[in-house]
């Protein structure tokens, strides 16, 4: 078991009061869980300031599944990219809409490229990236 140790922060009663409002919220069960998850996704998003950091990704698009190769050419990204694309999932929405999430693993100046290369393709509706840091140690 990971040694813990003990601090105390002082905190106007207003901001605890919204605090705890947020704990309750999010379901955490202490205080305490609440911080580390502030601090880790803290550490996190620090990471992605750099671009040789270890960092999982996943692209979101919609787009018209009529658009012309666009499948194809999403396919081809992902071979081109086969150490750093983990897995695809493709969703029907309607008649004329698909869902992809592409999820990339690698550095965060690798994930960034290959989403922009497929985020920019010619049928995307809609897209995200979002990424999160994987190298700093976060027990």
């Amino acid at each position: 078991m990971s040694e813990l140790e003990r601090i105390g922060i002082s905190l106007g009663k207003h901001l605890l009061a919204q605090f705890d409002e947020l704990i309750a919220q999010r379901n955490y069960p202490n205080r305490s869980e609440a911080i580390r998850d502030l601090i880790r996704q803290s550490l996190s998003e620090r990471g992605l300031a750099k671009p040789t950091t270890a960092a999982v990704g996943a692209v979101f698009l919609v787009y018209d599944h009529h658009a012309m190769k666009l499948s194809q050419r999403l396919v081809e990204i992902q071979h081109q990219y086969l150490v750093q694309t983990v897995a695809s999932t493709h969703v029907h929405l309607d008649h004329h809409n698909c869902l992809e999430i592409i999820i990339l693993k690698g550095k965060v100046k690798d994930i960034n490229e290959i989403a922009d290369r497929i985020i920019t393709l010619k049928g995307v509706k809609l897209s995200r990236l979002n990424m999160m840091s994987i190298g700093a140690r976060l027990s």
